[in-house]
């Protein structure tokens, strides 16, 4: 088994299942995970939180030394890289986030389960184009440059899992402790 460091960022595409493997790398490893979408972006009707109130959370989670968060805002990524240990990067096809996000939307908006500090997906909401799935195909590829740059020359250790067998494989090999896995 693998240990991993006590500050890590799972970062992706929309849909990709970041939230997902955080919440299980938090589960093996006893490190706190927060959520970006919960206690960082959004409050009740689907009101963001201010930029510069993001700022300020984001500043003290992370001047902890045990973390776990489930995406990085660019808005402040500057206070996230240079205390993060291990990137944990969801790198996959467009075809796996996008069917993953679909499914999950879709789902949240039959059944209204709340997410986001209380909030509901709807299929207004699906439709508009503010929706999480136009928000996909905005970012999808700028943040899979960004995974590939930081692999390519990180400054933090990167993890690049290409499938979501290989991050299944990947937190297989995890338990909590000191170092820094590989892929």
């Amino acid at each position: 088994m693998s240990s991993v460091p006590g500050r890590i960022v799972v970062y992706g595409v929309t849909g990709s299942g970041k939230s997902t493997l955080a919440r299980e790398l938090a589960e093996r490893t006893g490190l706190p995970w927060h959520s970006v979408d919960d206690g960082l972006a959004w409050q009740p009707g689907w009101v963001p939180v201010p930029d510069d109130e993001q700022r300020r959370r984001v500043t003290v989670l992370v001047a902890d030394d045990r973390w776990i968060i489930d995406g990085m805002f660019a808005k402040w990524r500057d206070l996230a890289m240079p205390r993060a240990e291990l990137i944990v990067a969801l790198d996959y096809p467009r075809w796996v986030s996008l069917s993953r996000l679909l499914r999950r939307t879709v789902v949240r908006c039959v059944t209204r389960r709340p997410i986001c500090n209380g909030n509901v997906e709807t299929l207004r909401g699906m439709l508009s184009r503010d929706s999480i799935v136009v928000w996909h195909f905005r970012s999808f590829a700028r943040k899979r440059r960004t995974i590939r740059d930081w692999a390519a020359d990180p400054a933090v250790p990167v993890v690049r899992l290409t499938s979501p067998r290989a991050a299944k494989r990947w937190l297989g090999l995890v338990s909590g402790g000191p170092s820094v896995p590989g892929p």
